[in-house]
C-alpha cells in the first residue's frame, strides 16, 4: 500500500475505503473485506449512520488497531467548541477506539463560521491531548480555507474534497500545495456523476475508457491511478467484494504523462455534489445519537 506523510508527520495510506451511503448492515462485511485485502484505511463520519458498523468490521478483521488508519468527520449539529469534544467521544465510542487517526470538519458552515472556530479550536485541543493523531477539514473552498488558516493554529492536514476527472478543482488543489495540506478525493471514480441520470457519466467516457483498454484495466482503475500519481488519496465506496478488490489493484501500472494529460483536459467544472455554502443548520441540522 502506497503512503504520504501529513504535514504533521503522520503516515497515512493514500489508498482507503469509504463508505458513504454503505447501508449499515452492509456495511461491517465490507469493511471486514477490504481490510482482508489488503486496505488500511477506512473513511466514515458520523452523519453516515455507521460508524458503530465500521468499528464492527475493524473488530472482525482481526487486525491490530495500529495497523488501521481510522477517519471519520464532525457533522454540523455538532458544531462549536464543546459540543464538538463530545462529537469525538460519540464517534469513537461508536467506532471502539480510543485515538483516531484522523478527524476533520465536515462541512465549512459559512453561515455560522463562529461555531467553525470552535470546532475547529476543539480538533486543535483533542489533537494536543493526543486523542486524534491528525485533524483537518472536509469541502472548504478557497475562501472557507483561508478564513479558518487566518484564524486557527494548527494547519489541517486534509482537506477532503469532491475531485474526479469531470471536477477537479485545480485552483483549490493549488491552495493546498501552498500550504502543504493533502487532498483527498471523495467520489473519486465520478460515481456521483452517475446519480440522478447525470448526462455524462465518468466511466462511459471514451478517453479513460480508451487508457483503460491501454492498460487491460477499468476506468475506475484507471481513475484511481490518475489521483495516486498526481498526489492524492483516494477514498472509492463499495459494498461489493468484487468492485472492492478491482479498486485496489491499481499498484501494478503506471500511466504515461500523455495519459494524466489527456485526463487532465476532462474537466467540466461542473461540482455533482451539493455547493458547501448551501450547507446550513436550517437545511442541514440533525441530531447526531449518542454512541
Amino acid at each position: 500500500m502506497q503512503t504520504i506523510t501529513l504535514n504533521n508527520g503522520v503516515v497515512m495510506p493514500m489508498l482507503g475505503l469509504g463508505v458513504f451511503q454503505s447501508p449499515p448492515d452492509a456495511t461491517a462485511a465490507a469493511v471486514q473485506e477490504a481490510l482482508r485485502l489488503g486496505y488500511r484505511l477506512i473513511d466514515t463520519a458520523a452523519s453516515y449512520g455507521n460508524e458503530r458498523e465500521v468499528g464492527e468490521g475493524i473488530r472482525r478483521s482481526g487486525l491490530a488497531r495500529g495497523d488501521i488508519f481510522v477517519e471519520t468527520k464532525v457533522w454540523i449539529s455538532d458544531y462549536g467548541y464543546d459540543a464538538t469534544l463530545h462529537a469525538f467521544d460519540k464517534s469513537a465510542g461508536k467506532l471502539g477506539v480510543e485515538q483516531l487517526d484522523l478527524l476533520l470538519l465536515h462541512q465549512p458552515l459559512t453561515s455560522r463560521f463562529d461555531l467553525t472556530n470552535g470546532a475547529y479550536k476543539a480538533l486543535e485541543k483533542l489533537l494536543a491531548d493526543g486523542r486524534v493523531r491528525a485533524i483537518g477539514v472536509s469541502n472548504f473552498m478557497p475562501d472557507a480555507l483561508r478564513r479558518l488558516l487566518a484564524e486557527t493554529s494548527v494547519m489541517p492536514a486534509v482537506n477532503q474534497i469532491e475531485v474526479h476527472p469531470y471536477f477537479q478543482q485545480k485552483e483549490l488543489q493549488r491552495l493546498h500545495a501552498e500550504h502543504g495540506i493533502l487532498t483527498q478525493a471523495w467520489s473519486p471514480i465520478g460515481g456521483i456523476t452517475s446519480y440522478r441520470g447525470g448526462e455524462k457519466s465518468t466511466f462511459d467516457d471514451p478517453t479513460l475508457q480508451r487508457i483503460a483498454r491501454e492498460h487491460d484495466k477499468s476506468p475506475a482503475q484507471v481513475m484511481l491511478r490518475w489521483h495516486l500519481q498526481e498526489g492524492r488519496s483516494a477514498i472509492p465506496k463499495s459494498t461489493k467484494p468484487a468492485r472492492i478488490a478491482e479498486n485496489l489493484d491499481v499498484f501494478d501500472f503506471e500511466l504515461t504523462q500523455e495519459q494524466i494529460a489527456a485526463i487532465d483536459t476532462l474537466d467540466t467544472g461542473v461540482r455533482g455534489g451539493p455547493e458547501p455554502d448551501s450547507i446550513t443548520l436550517e437545511n442541514y441540522g440533525r441530531e447526531i445519537p449518542e454512541a
